[in-house]
């Protein structure tokens, strides 16, 4: 297969970018996306030409640190996956493909396609915990757990912190991020008390971060590699709203 490949490139954060144009043959369509990258740089290594810097780790759909903006979408055109679980059979022999980094001020671009997440951590560390010495482990059925709830908090989980519901929204924002490690955590008895505190913190120091609010347009839910709903900012909505009705009792 052949491919024309249009990808961003940026020498560093305060440099200007660009595209540039590359082109690419006999790439078989098992490839992935990430090993047809690989396949670009070991030839740019031979011609003696600067790599494309490119983010990623684990390579299984589990770390969420492949994060690229495919023909203008979020890890790629398939549903459900992260851009290390798109193959090239997605795309048609001799097509062109625009490669970019996630775009929002949040996440100024370290290198060409490489974005620095760190906001994301900070937003954790405002909330993203639960405060209690547990000690040793208690016994399983101290604290009961209705399998509806334990499955929504699994499901809230999942989220591997990407950042695609921010690179795909309108506004950058972050809030499906955010919603979905209070609903992880207020839905478990563990995490109810702080549950309010929690919502706040960690929306407070969402917006300090830069990223922009929610207006329900729903595309964060759309293109979520781990399918995680909008039914979740709805939770965190309402932690939000019992927190500041608290502040006024």
């Amino acid at each position: 297969m052949h491919f024309v490949l249009k990808i961003w490139r940026q020498a560093g954060p305060r440099s200007k970018g660009y595209f540039e144009r590359f082109e690419i043959n006999d790439i078989t369509e098992d490839t992935s996306f990430l090993e047809m990258l690989d396949i670009l740089n070991n030839s740019l290594v031979e011609q003696g030409k600067e790599t494309i810097a490119f983010d990623h780790d684990c390579r299984e759909g589990i770390c969420g640190a492949c994060g690229l903006f495919i023909n203008g979408r979020p890890h790629g055109p398939d549903e459900g996956i992260t851009t290390c679980q798109l193959y090239m059979r997605r795309f048609p022999d001799g097509s062109q493909i625009t490669v970019e980094p996630w775009r929002s001020a949040a996440f100024p671009v370290i290198r060409d396609l490489m974005v620095d997440r760190r906001a994301f951590d900070k937003i954790l560390q405002a909330g993203g915990f639960i405060s209690v010495n547990t000690g040793s482990a208690p016994e399983a059925h101290t604290l009961p757990v209705s399998a509806e709830k334990a499955k929504e908090s699994m499901d809230a989980s999942a989220c591997i912190g990407c950042g695609a519901c921010v690179a795909t929204c309108k506004n950058g924002s972050a809030l499906l991020f955010v919603a979905s490690r209070v609903s992880a955590l207020s839905l478990l008895p563990q995490g109810k008390p702080e549950a309010s505190r929690r919502a706040r913190a960690m929306v407070s120091k969402m917006d300090e971060l830069g990223f922009g609010s929610c207006t329900n347009i729903g595309s964060c839910q759309m293109e979520c590699p781990k399918n995680i709903t909008v039914a979740h900012i709805a939770r965190l909505n309402r932690e939000f709203l019992y927190c500041k009705r608290c502040d006024l009792l």
